[in-house]
């Protein structure tokens, strides 16, 4: 009896080392990695795709009460809150084609600052992290040069922390800004 235990016991520790192990695997090669990529891979392909990120950017313009879009749905001002088309008023068609114009770039979301003249939009090219501690790096036109701007981004992510947001400049008004 005491040899069955002890054997149930044995069999149970690696069955439990396997799971561990499983875990782990999964964990390393299905969750995204936490650096961003370089700074002229997303150059490179803000160029390819130049003429969809200004129609985004001409979108977000006019959508006054808009605030955010990706493929969980909008957030609006008129009427407050996050909804999903066709709810909340906001044009399906619209909706529908922010999402295939995000698609073309790869982007996760686009945004806008509230009210009628917005002086930043942008979209959301990567993101990493959990919570509060979220990483981004976004693609944005500015109306006005920002003062908080760096040579690279990839040497600032080498700085020490705390690091505070910069904006890396790509051409005309376009800008890459990084919280990273």
């Amino acid at each position: 009896m005491r040899q069955e235990r002890t054997f149930n016991l044995k069999r149970l520790g690696i069955i439990l080392l396997f799971l561990v192990a499983a875990l782990w695997a999964v964990f390393v090669f299905v969750f995204p990695t936490s650096k961003p990529p370089k700074e002229s891979k997303i150059i490179e392909k803000f160029y390819t795709h130049r003429a969809t990120y200004e129609r985004i950017r001409d979108m977000l313009l006019a959508d006054d009460q808009l605030v955010r879009v990706a493929a969980w749905g909008v957030e609006t001002t008129k009427p407050v809150g996050i909804h999903k088309p066709p709810e909340g008023g906001f044009p399906v068609n619209r909706y529908n084609e922010y999402l295939t114009l995000l698609s073309e770039t790869t982007a996760k979301a686009a945004f806008r600052e509230r009210g009628e003249n917005p002086g930043v939009v942008g979209v959301l090219v990567w993101a990493s992290g959990w919570g509060g501690d979220t990483r981004h790096v976004n693609i944005c036109w500015v109306d006005h040069e920002p003062v908080n701007q760096v040579d690279s981004l990839d040497d600032f992510y080498k700085t020490s922390k705390p690091r505070h947001p910069v904006f890396k400049h790509i051409d005309g008004n376009w800008y890459l800004w990084a919280d990273w």
